[in-house]
């Protein structure tokens, strides 16, 4: 684990990027935040200004400081229009860093929340509390008398989504055997540490799809929070302390892949927090979508029609860093009669922990979502990040719509059709499953 960067080497780093901002102001209609205020504060370039100043001591720590650079979602769809390069998630990262380390009483609610989600005995304990809370019915009377309404509660409760005991995917046998000739290729799954208790059949559904393609899958038991709340946070131990953990967890393993694409690009970038070893493990990791679109045995499946209107929302993550977004369009494509809406790709609002700490923002953001879900009326909404998929599900459950909010790889997963015995598809399956080279 690297040690915590000194407030010095931060200062010099936030002055050094910051500089690279020529203000252009090209960035400002990407902003989520500068969309809906129209205040240069809540800009990339005005929050760029902020930290300048931050670290160049001309503006001392504040409130109003505090809060204007808290109020990033840190999308990044700024940094894909940027002409100047301006590396902006590491430097919000590194600015939030140095105000945690300048009041660190501000990062105690991102402690409790990254220490609920990286430690299991933790995890565990809050599992069963929610979901004793869920089937004794006491939720159900805490929602019909309101009562936590004065309280200001009842939207922190509405978030909550329906609990699952937190499992990793089971290694049964394949429900569809594939003949294969050679070697399996070995997989391993990144579970991240929020979807076995609200997706867990997003998990299951990675899993049949990458045996479906002729993969061994492997979910490494050790695994934990990918650590891109507490990064987030300003708390770089704790998120080096994850990605070294992580690290550790998958060894050897040739390829990792991930179905959160949040928790995919904090993997992809564990460079920053680990070092050579963690710029190594980068390297091997891939979207789920991606890897699936691209290997060759996916040629050699069949998939049942589904005559459905289908909304598709595409997380920041997915578009800005994993720049998985097309290949989530191509296998949903792969389901005949399938009739996808792709939504604007603006930010929703879920940013991580941002929709449970930024509720105004947050649910300002999520609106345009809502809107655009009750006039398409689809069937289903998919989200292929965790964070999202809850914030969305509360936005449209406030709002009074019951369209599911479910993950791409569950419909693909739903829609495979078994091979036929003796069929060509099914030849030619036993020759696409031959071990698939890394990339």
């Amino acid at each position: 684990m690297l040690a915590e960067i000194p407030s010095d080497a931060l200062r010099r780093t936030l002055l050094r990027d910051a500089d690279l901002c020529v203000k252009c102001g090209l960035c400002l209609g990407h902003c989520p935040t500068y969309t809906l205020t129209r205040d240069e504060a809540e800009s990339p370039r005005g929050r760029i200004a902020l930290m300048h100043g931050l670290a160049g001591g001309m503006l001392a720590p504040s409130p109003k400081l505090e809060a204007h650079l808290d109020g990033c979602l840190t999308c990044r769809a700024c940094e894909v229009v940027c002409p100047a390069d301006v590396p902006y998630g590491e430097l919000i990262d590194a600015a939030r860093n140095l105000m945690a380390q300048q009041r660190p009483a501000r990062t105690r609610t991102a402690k409790l929340m990254a220490a609920v989600l990286d430690k299991r005995p933790l995890r565990y304990l809050a599992a069963a509390a929610l979901m004793s809370y869920q089937r004794s019915g006491l939720q159900w009377l805490v929602r019909a008398s309101r009562v936590l309404v004065p309280l200001g509660l009842s939207r922190l409760e509405s978030l909550l989504p329906k609990i699952h005991w937190p499992r990793l995917p089971s290694p049964r046998p394949s429900p569809r055997p594939l003949p294969v000739i050679g070697e399996r290729e070995k997989i391993a799954l990144f579970a991240n540490c929020t979807s076995p208790l609200t997706e867990p059949a997003a998990l299951d559904a990675a899993v049949t799809v990458l045996r479906a393609l002729g993969c061994e899958v492997a979910v490494p038991a050790t695994q934990g929070c990918c650590g891109a709340l507490a990064q987030h946070a300003g708390l770089r131990a704790d998120a080096s302390a994850c990605a070294t953990k992580n690290i550790a967890a998958f060894g050897e393993a040739k390829t990792v892949v991930g179905i959160a694409s949040g928790c995919t690009a904090q993997l992809l970038e564990y460079g920053e927090l680990a070092g050579e070893p963690g710029k190594a493990f980068g390297g091997k990791v891939r979207d789920i979508h991606g890897y699936v679109a691209g290997h060759p045995a996916l040629a050699t499946l069949s998939f049942k029609p589904l005559k459905a209107r289908v909304a598709l929302h595409t997380p920041c993550t997915m578009k800005n860093v994993v720049k998985g977004d097309a290949a989530v369009v191509k296998l949903l494509e792969k389901i005949p009669g399938l009739e996808i809406v792709r939504l604007d790709s603006a930010c929703c609002g879920a940013a991580g922990s941002y929709f449970i700490t930024q509720p105004v923002m947050a649910d300002a953001l999520a609106k345009a979502k809502v809107d655009a879900v009750a006039q398409v009326q689809p069937l289903y909404l998919l989200s292929s990040n965790v964070g999202c998929a809850m914030h969305l599900a509360a936005a449209l459950r406030r709002d009074g719509l019951t369209v599911p909010v479910r993950h791409p790889l569950e419909l693909l997963a739903e829609s495979l059709a078994p091979p036929q015995a003796g069929s060509a598809s099914r030849r030619a399956a036993a020759a696409a499953a031959r071990p698939v080279r890394p990339a």
